[in-house]
């Protein structure tokens, strides 16, 4: 799949990890929790260590999206190889859908990993724009 594919991809991903950690933090699925997500959520409950760990998930993503959506545009906008784009577009995307179950299942050492692969697919897209800038 191309680089922009993967991009409208980890867009549809991030909004799925901010949903899912509303739901777990509201707790949406009970009675209570319905009228709760309805509100201006002022009063919301200790999070579980689930809805916590998908809260961070969730930020640690969009941090990440911003950051390979600039590099994809810079390199979009030198004229990058296309090829190079794809694979860090596709490097980064597989990384981070992995990295969020892996988080959520509170397994350490594995999420730093994944967190790494994923910063070394912005890095492949960000030297492609550099080689195409020069």
């Amino acid at each position: 799949m191309n680089d922009l594919v993967m991009l409208a991809l980890a867009v549809v991903l991030s909004w799925v990890m901010v949903m899912t950690a509303a739901t777990l933090r509201t707790r949406t699925w009970t009675f209570a929790g319905m009228f709760r997500a309805l509100s201006n959520r002022d009063a919301l409950p200790e999070p579980s260590p689930v809805a916590a760990r998908a809260d961070r998930a969730a930020r640690n993503m969009l941090e990440n999206l911003l950051l390979f959506t600039a590099a994809l545009t810079a390199a979009r906008l030198a004229g990058a190889d296309a090829a190079r784009l794809a694979l860090g577009a596709q490097v980064f995307f597989w990384a981070r859908l992995a990295y969020f179950p892996v988080y959520l299942a509170g397994i350490r050492y594995v999420r730093t990993a994944l967190w790494a692969v994923g910063v070394v697919g912005i890095g492949i897209i960000t030297m492609a724009a550099i080689d195409a800038a020069r």
